[in-house]
């Protein structure tokens, strides 16, 4: 089931909407805000969340932390400290498996921005979530601690990857054949494949370069487009 993120005493406006953001970036859509300081609805949260409006606007009110997480089955404290609470604590990775496995709602919460949680906040939760990280350094900003939980969760359904949508297909063998033959037969007018007895060997190098990459027909279109050109047969406009 989709987890529920709880911004605990958030501070900044744009944090909020910053947060909302990664939290769409990866498929999440409920947010639930506890005392935020600077009120709610919060100006500045709009821009910052660069389209992830619908988040924004879904977003639900609580006075405590309890009140944000008394339908949830599952809670989890994000906290790079322990504060004295002895719990079961687990990565972003193993804490987005459970959640996965785990019957009922999850919650995850997460921190003012300065301090983070308070031990009354993670004494709620059943688990810390924490995250390996520099001991010499280990300040992460809200947005930067909702994305790694959100992208842990996101690797177990089905998001699209982008790349998938936008890339060609690799060209048929037959259109890339008729590229390489159309450069050969440039290569040999023009004079390349010298000395006579280095031929097959140079125009086997040609043909392993160019079978390398995995053309697509637009790529392999403009090739030829340009050993036209190169043959005089295009000539620029004026």
């Amino acid at each position: 089931m989709t987890p529920v993120i709880v911004l605990v005493r958030p501070q900044l406006g744009e944090n909020i909407g910053k947060a909302a953001r990664a939290m769409l970036n990866f498929g999440l859509t409920e947010l639930r805000l506890v005392s935020p300081r600077d009120g709610w609805p919060n100006p500045s949260a709009g821009p910052a969340a660069s389209g992830a409006d619908v988040v924004l606007e879904r977003a639900t009110l609580f006075e405590t932390v309890a009140e944000a997480v008394a339908d949830c089955a599952n809670v989890y404290a994000t906290t790079v400290r322990k504060r004295g609470v002895t719990k079961p604590v687990a990565t972003p990775e193993a804490a987005a498996r459970e959640i996965h496995a785990a019957p009922g709602r999850s919650a995850i919460l997460f921190g003012p921005e300065r301090s983070g949680l308070e031990s009354e906040d993670v004494a709620l939760a059943r688990t810390i979530v924490t995250v390996p990280i520099n001991p010499e350094f280990g300040s992460l900003n809200l947005a930067q601690a909702v994305i790694l939980v959100a992208y842990e969760w996101s690797k177990h359904v089905d998001l699209v990857q982008p790349t998938e949508e936008i890339l060609d297909p690799p060209a048929p063998q037959e259109e890339l054949e008729s590229m390489i033959g159309h450069l050969d037969r440039l290569l040999e007018t023009n004079g390349y494949y010298y000395p006579v007895n280095r031929i097959a060997t140079t125009k086997r190098t040609v043909r392993t370069m160019l079978t390398k990459p995995g053309w697509t027909s637009q790529e392999l279109r403009t090739m030829r487009g340009i050993l036209s050109a190169l043959e005089g047969k295009k000539q620029p406009k004026p």
